[in-house]
């Protein structure tokens, strides 16, 4: 997937920047992106920047941010919460890469890793792609 921090930062600049190619906005290069910022732009609050930082990504590569497509708010913020804990538990001199290849071997590499605490309905419903809504299947451990 990711053979070096340099990829790695590829794909987080790449998506800052937009030039990251659409194709190459993957379930895995999410998680990619979301890790490098979190440990190289701690300047930044994700919970509070991501959200326009994915619509501005999305919209710069055509895409259309409604109802139906483009940024999840809830999907995001579960994302956010899923990533921090993830990152922390390991030394922060471990490789990047590394790191995101272990969340990407674990639970968090499914791109249904949700739907243990959503019901497809509540997490694909109008209302959780606007605003943060809690599981209704079980809490987030994290």
């Amino acid at each position: 997937m990711y053979a070096s921090d340099e990829d790695v930062a590829h794909v987080g600049q790449g998506f800052l920047d937009r030039s990251l190619p659409r194709e190459d906005w993957t379930h895995a290069a999410h998680f990619a992106a979301t890790l490098w910022l979190m440990r190289h732009r701690p300047d930044m609050d994700l919970a509070r920047d991501m959200p326009g930082l994915i619509r501005a990504f999305n919209e710069a590569k055509g895409g259309v941010n409604s109802d139906t497509s483009g940024y999840h708010e809830t999907i995001t913020q579960a994302s956010l919460r899923a990533a921090r804990p993830f990152l922390d538990a390991n030394p922060p001199d471990l490789p990047l890469w590394q790191i995101v290849g272990a969340l990407m071997k674990s639970e968090l590499g499914n791109p249904n890793w949700l739907l243990e605490y959503w019901s497809r309905e509540r997490l694909m419903g109008v209302d959780a792609r606007r605003a943060w809504m809690e599981p209704d299947l079980k809490p987030l451990p994290f």
